[in-house]
C-alpha cells in the first residue's frame, strides 16, 4: 500500500501475552504494517509469552479501579506463543515510522543486547516515535534513551529509570501513560487504549468516527485474545466499549481461556487473564449502543442456553446494527436462530451448528479469513482480528487515516 506506516514491535522470549498481541494487532486492523522481531530469530519462529495477572487484594483493585490504586506484584503463566513475521538481522531502522517495545519478563534480557540498544539509538536518533510499556522501559534506559525525558513504567523499573536520568512521573493509575518528545511510555497493559492512541497520533493518524458505543457479550473462560484485542483496539480510537456478562456486575472478573495451535488435532488450552466487567448485565439498554461483539472460547457454550443472552442477539440482530462474532461466538447466534440465510464463517468445529441454524458455510482458509454479510461480521479464531477488527470498524463507520 503506497504510503503506509511500517511499524517494528520488538520481541523476546516471555514477552507479556496482552503486550504483545494488542498492539501487533490492532495496528494491522488500522491498516498499518508491523514486523515482529527478536533477536537470535527468524520469521516464522515463535517467542513464548507471559501472562501477568494480579495478586491479592490490592491487586484485585489494581484491575478494577484504575482511578485510584496502589500497585501490587503479579502472577505470572504461560500465554500463547507469539510468530514472528520478519528477522531481526534483517531490519533496517530507516524503513520504518516507529517502534514498539512490549514489557514482561523480555526486556529484562534484552537489555544486556548490544543489537537491541544500537537499534533503539538508531529510532531514538532519527526521532522516529517510540511506545514501550511496562517493564520494557528496562531497554530505553540500557540504550541511554531516557536521560532528561519525562517516562513512567511498571513502579518496580523506577530504580533503573532514575539511574539512566529519567525524570520520573509516578503513574497514579495502572492506565497511566505519558509522552515527551517522540517517546511514549505506559504503566501497564490496563492503560494500552491511550498508549496506542498516542503512538498512531505520533504517526500522524487521523481518527473519524469516534464516540460509537460498542457492548461486549463475556462469559467464563471465554478466549483471552478474542475478548482483549478488539476490545482495548475500539477503545484506543474513542469509542465507549463495555463488558457484559450475565449473572455479574461492573467490577466483577470473568476468567479466560488461552486456545493456541501447538501442532495437535485440535487446539490447546491454559489459563488467562482475568477480565474485568465495566457494565452490569441486569437492567442492560442495549438500545443505546451502537454494536455488538461475541468473543469465542468455551463461553459461547453456556451462554447460548441463556435466555436473556438470546434476546439481546436478536435485538441487535434484528435493529440492523453492525454484530461481530468470532471463533465459537457464533453458537450463540445458531441458537439465537439469526443466521437462517446468512453467509458466515467460524472455527472449523463449529460448522455443524451454523449448517444447522440455516447459514452458508464459508470456509476459513486461511483460519485468518472473515467474512461480512450485511450487518454481520464473522471470523474462525484469534489470527484474524486484524480483518476481523478493520470489517467491523467499516461496519460502524469507523475509520484511522494518515
Amino acid at each position: 500500500m503506497a504510503g503506509q506506516k511500517r511499524v517494528l514491535l520488538l520481541c523476546g522470549d516471555y514477552v507479556e501475552d496482552y503486550e504483545v498481541m494488542v498492539p501487533f494487532q490492532a495496528l494491522l486492523a488500522y491498516g498499518l504494517s508491523v514486523d515482529a522481531v527478536c533477536p537470535g530469530k527468524k520469521a516464522g519462529e515463535i517467542c513464548r509469552t507471559a501472562i501477568h495477572d494480579p495478586l491479592g487484594h490490592q491487586a484485585k483493585i489494581f484491575v478494577q479501579d484504575v482511578a485510584s490504586v496502589p500497585f501490587a506484584t503479579y502472577s505470572e503463566s504461560k500465554g500463547h506463543n507469539f510468530v514472528l513475521n520478519a528477522t531481526f538481522d534483517e531490519i533496517d531502522a530507516t524503513k520504518y515510522d516507529g517502534l514498539v517495545i512490549p514489557g514482561g519478563r523480555a526486556p529484562e534480557y534484552l537489555a544486556m543486547n548490544e543489537s537491541v540498544t544500537d537499534l533503539v539509538k538508531k529510532f531514538e536518533h532519527l526521532q522516529k516515535p517510540i511506545a514501550s510499556i511496562c517493564h520494557g522501559q528496562l531497554i530505553l534506559a540500557a540504550a541511554d534513551s531516557v536521560k532528561g525525558r519525562k517516562c513512567t513504567a511498571y513502579p518496580a523499573v523506577k530504580p533503573a529509570l532514575i539511574a539512566a536520568g529519567a525524570h520520573w512521573v509516578e503513574p497514579e493509575t495502572v492506565a497511566f501513560c505519558t509522552s515527551d518528545g517522540n517517546l511514549i511510555t505506559g504503566a501497564t497493559y490496563v492503560g494500552h487504549p491511550e498508549f496506542i492512541r498516542l503512538f498512531i497520533k505520533a504517526l500522524g493518524a487521523k481518527i473519524s468516527g469516534s464516540g460509537k458505543r460498542i457492548l461486549f457479550l463475556c462469559g467464563d473462560y471465554m478466549e483471552d485474545y478474542e475478548v482483549m484485542v478488539p476490545f482495548q483496539s475500539l477503545q484506543a480510537l474513542e469509542c465507549h466499549v463495555d463488558a457484559i456478562c450475565p449473572g455479574k456486575k461492573a467490577g466483577d472478573t470473568c476468567p479466560t481461556a488461552v486456545h493456541d495451535f501447538e501442532g495437535d488435532q485440535t487446539y490447546s488450552e491454559k489459563p488467562g487473564h482475568n477480565f474485568t466487567l465495566t457494565a452490569n448485565f441486569e437492567g442492560l439498554d442495549a438500545s443505546s449502543y451502537d454494536g455488538l461483539v461475541i468473543p469465542g472460547g468455551r463461553a459461547p457454550e453456556y451462554l447460548a442456553l441463556n435466555d436473556e443472552v438470546i434476546q439481546l442477539v436478536k435485538e441487535f440482530m434484528e435493529s440492523g446494527k453492525p454484530v461481530a462474532s468470532i471463533c465459537h461466538g457464533q453458537q450463540i447466534l445458531s441458537a439465537a436462530g439469526v443466521l437462517k440465510g446468512k453467509k458466515c464463517t467460524a472455527y472449523p468445529a463449529v460448522k455443524l451448528n451454523v449448517v444447522l441454524a440455516g447459514a452458508t458455510w464459508l470456509e476459513p482458509e486461511p483460519i485468518h479469513r472473515c467474512f461480512t454479510d450485511g450487518n454481520l461480521v464473522t471470523g474462525a479464531a484469534w489470527p484474524g482480528h486484524p480483518e476481523f477488527i478493520a470489517q467491523f470498524m467499516a461496519l460502524l463507520g469507523l475509520t484511522v487515516s494518515f
